[in-house]
């Protein structure tokens, strides 16, 4: 299988192509950069591989939540690509993607939970809570969007770490989830090859869609229509 898998949910820039279950990666932190950055990594990828855009079986990105500049980015790009090639696109969570790779690079052992916060502004943090399971991030409850005092922790894993930028808020956070992970890594930023391991799994398991469904995942979308009185 070869696939290409792309993120700008965050301050990361990242393209990342699997072929045959072997990974190569372009990552770069340029919160301004997606736009200039993303193309040029993608064309460096396949050309590295012997490629061109017609060799792929599939596309995947981090869909969200995230910067919401970002995502449009991402999602345009993946749209144009499956568009043109006629293939599937895999959307995948920019929370599970942490989560997975913290599961990777935490050593977040079989039982053990991931409680994945990033910066939503407005004084609030997307939050999803994982289990790992096999290996991979299994959710928990929801994914939402809210204040850091108003979260909780799930029933279930028997340990827990805390990543993602929204973890520097701990101070904000209620007692019972800011005293009870293990560890927390505030610093870990989304990697397209995250991505692309979980795109696979997700496109064995039916997720991948058309083009024209490959849409991004906001989670408080309607807040600026909150904004508006009467609309």
């Amino acid at each position: 299988m070869k696939l290409l898998a792309l993120d700008t949910s965050s301050e990361g820039c990242s393209a990342a192509l699997l072929v045959d279950g072997e990974i190569s990666e372009r990552f770069e932190l340029a919160p301004r950069g997606h736009t200039r950055l993303l193309m040029p990594m993608v064309r460096e990828l396949l050309s590295e591989q012997g490629l061109v855009p017609a060799d792929l079986d599939a596309l995947a990105f981090a869909s969200g939540p995230g910067s919401f500049t970002g995502l449009r980015i991402a999602t345009g790009v993946v749209q144009g690509l499956a568009w043109g090639l006629d293939i599937p696109v895999v959307p995948v969570s920019s929370l599970e993607a942490v989560a997975f790779g913290a599961i990777q690079t935490l050593g977040v052992s079989a039982g053990g939970g991931v409680a994945v916060a990033f910066d939503a502004r407005m004084g609030e943090v997307y939050w999803g809570c994982f289990e790992c399971r096999a290996g991979v991030p299994v959710l928990l409850g929801e994914e939402q969007v809210c204040p850091p005092a108003n979260l909780t922790l799930p029933a279930g894993p028997d340990h827990w770490c805390g990543v993602g930028q929204g973890w520097q808020y701990r101070t904000d956070m209620p007692s019972a989830v800011a005293d009870l992970p293990g560890k927390v890594d505030a610093t870990l930023v989304l990697r397209a090859s995250w991505v692309a391991r979980l795109a696979v799994t997700g496109f064995q398991q039916g997720r991948a869609v058309p083009a024209e469904q490959a849409q991004p995942v906001y989670i408080r979308d309607e807040v600026a229509w909150k904004k508006l009185p009467g609309r």
